[in-house]
């Protein structure tokens, strides 16, 4: 977007001159003190000046407005965190909070990633005796992600568990989770989405079971 301009009689000044940029730069400085200091008047205004963008790449980002939400209420308990350390010199204060958001929806879709892989990996390799018998190491890996999901899979609430359990060792879609269990298309998703969510922090370290 072209610079704006005020024009004064015969002069044309641009509003984004040094020394407006200086003072914008100052006002942002001043405006994330206030919010460190828990401001909540000026949490707001940094709120309704930086949301609309970072909600715009978030949900570019997963795709789903539940997932984009959470990562929103993150950013910005992140930025109210991080306030002292913003440097006006690394970017202006909409880049550095859509950065902030940018980098957490990107961790989360590589969270909820990785922990489907390794339900579908150990859902794939049921514990029969093959025929042509993998490397050890290949063995024990297997074995202690097996360990590791089964142990995770203990801690989630039962109806999350029973839709991953569905979904990935019985191969449904969510739909037809849906049709099985009589639960609406929506509460499925919405359950498989938080069981991932759960379990891709129980699975970030070794979860060994009894």
């Amino acid at each position: 977007m072209p610079p704006e301009v005020a024009v004064s009689g015969s002069q044309t000044v641009l509003s984004d001159s040094p020394a407006t940029q200086a003072s914008e730069t100052a006002a942002d400085q001043a405006l994330l003190q206030q919010v460190a200091l828990g401001n909540s008047e000026m949490m707001r205004v940094l709120y309704a000046r930086c949301a609309g963008r970072a909600w715009s790449v978030v949900l570019r980002i997963l795709g789903s407005r539940a997932d984009a939400e959470e990562v929103l209420q993150e950013t910005f308990l992140e930025v109210w965190r991080r306030a002292r350390q913003y440097d006006a010199k690394r970017g202006g204060l909409e880049t550095w909070v859509v950065t902030i958001a940018r980098t957490r929806a990107i961790d989360r879709r590589r969270s909820l990633g990785t922990v489907a892989r390794v339900i579908a990996d150990v859902a794939s390799h049921p514990p029969l005796i093959n025929p042509v018998a993998p490397p050890p190491s290949e063995v024990t890996e297997q074995w202690q992600d097996r360990k590791r999901v089964a142990a995770a899979l203990r801690e989630l609430p039962r109806e999350q568990r029973t839709m991953v359990e569905l979904a990935y060792f019985e191969g449904l879609s969510q739909r037809e989770i849906s049709e099985r269990t009589g639960e609406p298309l929506g509460t499925v998703k919405t359950r498989v989405r938080l069981a991932l969510e759960k379990l891709s922090g129980l699975l970030e370290e070794p979860v060994w079971g009894d």
